[in-house]
């Protein structure tokens, strides 16, 4: 979706820049001039200022400008500021002849500040709105506006420091600097919860929370809930990349009188894909690197009435040993299906407690029947290898089941199970009308069996 989109939007700030305007700036210009009348045609515009004295080519280091806030006019060449009524994305329009050949806007600290040009270049929008209480340079070339070549001309301005208060901050994840499977999503918990029913400050925050992967991806946020979003790829990161992320809210106003913090940024690399196929109706695991296959090994999975959720899901932890017990989950003492065993090789796959894990006791139905009450059991050989193979992040798939397949976001990461359409769905920037109950085109079709062990917050076996 682009920028200029967004202008028409909640608050959208415009700067018109005109290469040829009046001759004494000192003058009040006239209410009914072209400068007047473009300003009462700018909808959702919040200010809008013109250049002045550059009609002649060449260097305007402190052009005179009229700024125009709130119906109200001062003709002044020295920087200016923004009020908070200019909350929105800041846009520079050129209104006579040429084109605007070069935009380039940076903050105090140097940083360019992304926008996007109109394919007529007459329009530079900026990506997001720009944080309270920050200075700005808006350096400009503007060419074919007459004979004497092309102009140049800087404007210099600040936004207006953010009231006391509150601040919306972010927690990023996974972990920063440490190296992931291309499974793991990127995930963001907000300080402040904001609500579906304000989905303009939900597009805000997500204008303002940029990942960026090497080598590039097509990837997309998604509301989680009110204080949580997920960001993945279209599909899986792309093996051994490098992956940024880092939110451009701080002093950013999101509504009803909450502004953004500073949060911590997060980089982190991917390691081979690493993916484990278990084939419920064969008994058996396969587990592929980078496309080739490293290993098959028989297992068992979950029997009548706690089945193991089918689908895509994450690894979640690894953890060398683990006490699972029958009660944790509902089953009694008195039942005979009560368990109480140290399990080794655990690898987490939900919170509820679905692991692969070594399970001795159960070598003799491994590869012929499922006997587990929803794990993924296997010899202790095959667990400490795959324990040590796979990592956080990497992917497990779970095919040609008997149950309902993994529920995306509430018992790990169950993402990948929406189709790309889906996924969109649930960003406030995205148009797409998909259905958001469609999955992705992966064999996802089993799952944990109603009734069954499948939201258990404890260890199942």
């Amino acid at each position: 979706m682009s920028s200029r989109r967004y202008a028409r939007g909640w608050g959208a700030l415009s700067l018109a820049v005109g290469a040829v305007l009046v001759s004494t700036a000192a003058q009040s210009p006239d209410p009914d001039s072209e400068d007047e009348r473009w300003a009462a045609g700018a909808r959702d515009s919040t200010a809008v200022v013109s250049v002045d004295g550059c009609a002649g080519g060449g260097l305007c280091t402190a052009p005179r400008h009229a700024v125009l806030l709130g119906g109200g006019r001062v003709l002044t060449g020295r920087p200016f500021t923004l009020g908070p009524e200019a909350s929105g994305l800041v846009e520079l329009a050129l209104r006579t002849p040429g084109v605007l050949a070069d935009v380039n806007v940076t903050d105090q600290r140097g940083r360019r500040i992304s926008g996007t040009q109109s394919a007529d270049r007459t329009r530079w929008t900026s990506a997001a709105p720009l944080p309270a209480g920050v200075r700005y340079a808006a350096r400009l070339v503007v060419e074919g506006a007459g004979a004497r070549g092309p102009h140049r001309a800087r404007l210099d301005f600040r936004t207006e420091p953010a009231p006391a208060g509150e601040r919306l901050t972010v927690a990023f994840g996974p972990g920063h600097g440490g190296t992931y499977g291309v499974g793991m999503p990127v995930t963001a918990e907000l300080s402040h919860p904001v609500p579906a029913d304000d989905p303009e400050a939900r597009r805000v925050v997500e204008r303002a929370l940029e990942v960026r992967a090497e080598p590039h991806v097509e990837g997309a946020w998604h509301w989680v809930d009110s204080t949580t979003l997920h960001y993945r790829p279209r599909t899986y990161w792309p093996a051994r990349a490098t992956v940024h992320v880092h939110s451009g809210l701080d002093g950013a106003r999101i509504g009803g009188g909450l502004y953004g913090g500073p949060s911590r940024p997060l980089s982190f690399t991917t390691g081979p894909v690493v993916e484990a196929v278990t084939d419920v109706s064969a008994h058996e695991m396969t587990v592929f690197r980078d496309g080739e296959l490293l290993r098959t090994f028989p297992v068992t999975t979950g029997k009548a009435g706690y089945r193991t959720r089918g689908g895509i899901k994450v690894v979640l932890a690894k953890e060398p040993l683990v006490r699972m017990r029958g009660d944790s989950i509902g089953i009694t003492k008195t039942s005979t299906d009560f368990y109480d065993l140290k399990v080794r090789w655990a690898t987490r796959v939900t919170w509820s407690g679905e692991y692969l894990h070594a399970a001795p006791w159960s070598l003799d139905s491994q590869g012929s029947e499922d006997v587990s009450h929803g794990c993924t059991g296997m010899s202790t050989e095959d667990a400490a290898w795959l324990f040590g193979t796979v990592r956080e992040g990497d992917l497990v798939r779970v095919v040609n089941g008997y149950g309902q397949p993994m529920t995306p976001f509430d018992n790990g990461f169950g993402d990948w199970n929406l189709s790309w359409p889906a996924w969109l769905r649930g960003s406030a920037l995205a148009t797409d009308t998909a259905d958001v109950t469609d999955t992705t085109d992966t064999d996802t079709g089993t799952g944990a069996d109603p009734g069954s062990a499948a939201g258990a917050l404890s260890p199942t076996l």
